[in-house]
């Protein structure tokens, strides 16, 4: 039994007649007779009695009639879903992200890509842009966001928008109020907060202005770096879209003035594997112009 004899039989049901469903399906009357006969043989029953105003069902038949409606609607269904896949319209998309990327840029973009594709479903991963190469070269993730450190040769990617650092403060640490720009001097002798992929570059440049930096805590995870400023700890250094990432309960950020300190962070996917249809359409919401 497959899906073609299931298409005759259910016409057959339907229509109640063999001539008519014969008409419906473009056949001739004895041939979907045939049809019906070698149907019967291979299941060992009978499906019809006929008479001279049509046919009908025997219980055998009525069974096949409920299960061959029940398959061939599956069978539309998943039709329109493997070609809504293939199109990508529809799926679910693996993204993963490093932690201050995932609360800070990702919102917006799925907010955008949803108003099109409003069927796809989202899973994440978070991690260091290590973590996220391994995924990626797994096959666990198809897109990652991370910091371009990766071997070129090994990967395709798109570079995102670069992001100046930002000092941010709680405002009971100075009387004053704390002015919208620093220079980076005024750093000298403040407990920094720093996130590990930013030691090198801040201490680097720190120096080049002439000290050396306090480094009261190194972390993973920006968003405990933004708390502990937020309590007077001391002076978060995060990237300028990190901000949205905890309540501004005390916290007061300024930006460093001449600073050559800024945050690059690139969309990468592996090169040697396509991307599919889905991913494609979400990068194209990341870089319209791209």
């Amino acid at each position: 039994m497959d899906i073609k004899q299931l298409k005759y039989f259910e016409a057959i049901a339907e229509e109640g007649h063999i001539t008519k469903a014969a008409k419906r399906l473009f056949m001739t009357q004895p041939s979907l007779s045939q049809q019906l006969k070698i149907l019967e043989n291979e299941l060992g029953v009978t499906l019809v009695e006929r008479s001279s105003r049509g046919i009908r069902l025997t219980d055998a038949g009525h069974l096949l009639q409920e299960r061959a409606g029940q398959i061939l609607a599956l069978l539309r269904t998943t039709t329109v879903e493997i070609r809504e896949l293939h199109a990508g319209s529809k799926g679910t998309l693996t993204i993963g992200t490093i932690a201050s990327s995932g609360g800070a840029l990702l919102p917006g973009f799925i907010r955008t890509f949803q108003q099109n594709y409003p069927c796809v479903k989202f899973q994440f991963w978070e991690g260091d842009t290590y973590r996220i190469l391994d995924l990626l070269n797994n096959g666990v993730i198809e897109v990652g966001i991370a910091r371009p450190v990766f071997k070129l040769e090994d990967y395709n990617w798109l570079d995102l928008p670069a992001e100046p650092m930002m000092a941010a403060m709680a405002k009971e640490s100075s009387a004053a109020c704390i002015p919208p720009m620093i220079p980076i001097e005024k750093l000298e002798g403040k407990p920094l907060l720093l996130h590990r992929s930013n030691v090198a570059m801040v201490t680097d440049c720190c120096r080049r202005s002439g000290f050396e930096p306090d480094v009261l805590c190194i972390g993973d995870d920006v968003r405990s770096l933004l708390a502990l400023a937020d309590e007077g700890v001391g002076v978060a250094l995060v990237a300028q879209s990190a901000l949205t990432l905890v309540p501004k309960h005390h916290l007061q950020y300024s930006a460093l003035a001449g600073s050559p300190l800024v945050i690059k962070k690139s969309v990468v996917w592996l090169r040697q594997r396509n991307l599919s249809a889905l991913a494609k359409h979400f990068i194209s919401v990341m870089f319209p112009d791209g």
